[in-house]
């Protein structure tokens, strides 16, 4: 375990890299810069923008539009690269939230820039989608302390606003039956949480898909994964596990999943159906 510990955390700066940071590093090499060179003129310490090329720091758009000068970057160009510095301080109220990994941090910085989210879940609700009384039934029945637990229920409602956005990333959820069978918190919880998947559903940017039952045996049933692809960097695919997290960035890896939701989708309800039965399920749970 300790070896699968030090290869997720190895990869953290990677991943949180390609992100504005990234693209800002990109820019610089491109023009053949020096980063101790630009942060001279700027008067920064060499650290400062090192850090916000890593994604260790954050980066506030006056800082962005600085570099940008530098770099003689307009026009269209200019206004993204600012856009995603603003959407970058929004989303930062992690950083004040105590007791989440690395993983957890780095999750909802990919969430917060990707494009397309496609989430596969065999055995919980998407964190994404969850309702507060899901989230909290979820910490409680895989024993997380109380006081932790209300940390992690916050981020996880915290990450959710990317889907209320202008301009939201599409997420494509897929679940199993099984999720929708299991009522985490008794079944007035459940309930509430299969209704919300149902209205989550009816946005435009939302696709739920459900893994029957009578599929039997399929490629998903050895784990839960999240991919995600961005406009300009390459795609990451996410693995959760209890004591840790995992990214993948390498091009056969995101293929492989990419195969691997493929296949679910195949074998899933087409979204009226799939919508359907989670409605017909929570009415069996409100009848309970």
């Amino acid at each position: 375990m300790a070896g699968r510990d030090d290869m997720a955390k190895a990869n953290l700066p990677t991943v949180v890299g390609r992100g504005l940071g990234g693209e800002l590093r990109e820019l610089r090499e491109a023009r053949g810069l020096a980063l101790r060179r630009v942060a001279t003129r700027l008067d920064w310490q060499p650290s400062k923008l090192s850090r916000m090329e890593t994604g260790v720091q954050g980066i506030q758009a006056a800082d962005v539009a600085s570099l940008l000068v530098i770099y003689g970057v307009t026009g269209e160009e200019r206004r993204r690269l600012l856009a995603m510095a603003e959407r970058s301080t929004e989303t930062g109220w992690w950083e004040a939230i105590g007791g989440l990994s690395d993983e957890s941090r780095t999750l909802i910085r990919l969430e917060a820039e990707a494009a397309t989210i496609v989430n596969w879940q065999p055995l919980l609700v998407p964190g994404l989608l969850q309702t507060p009384d899901y989230a909290q039934a979820v910490m409680a029945g895989c024993g997380v302390p109380p006081d932790e637990a209300q940390a992690r229920v916050a981020a996880r409602l915290g990450r959710q606003a990317i889907l209320s956005r202008a301009i939201p990333p599409a997420l494509h959820a897929l679940l199993d039956e099984a999720v929708l069978r299991r009522a985490l918190g008794g079944p007035r919880v459940m309930a509430r949480q299969l209704r919300h998947l149902v209205e989550a559903a009816e946005r435009p940017t939302v696709t739920l898909r459900v893994v029957p039952l009578a599929v039997g045996a399929h490629t998903g049933l050895d784990g839960s994964f999240a991919l995600f692809d961005f406009p300009r960097n390459r795609s990451v695919v996410y693995l959760d596990h209890k004591l840790t997290g995992l990214f993948l960035e390498e091009a056969a890896q995101v293929a492989h999943f990419r195969r691997e939701a493929d296949r679910l989708t195949e074998v899933a309800l087409s979204t009226v159906d799939s919508m359907a039965l989670v409605a017909r399920y929570a009415a069996e749970h409100e009848r309970e």
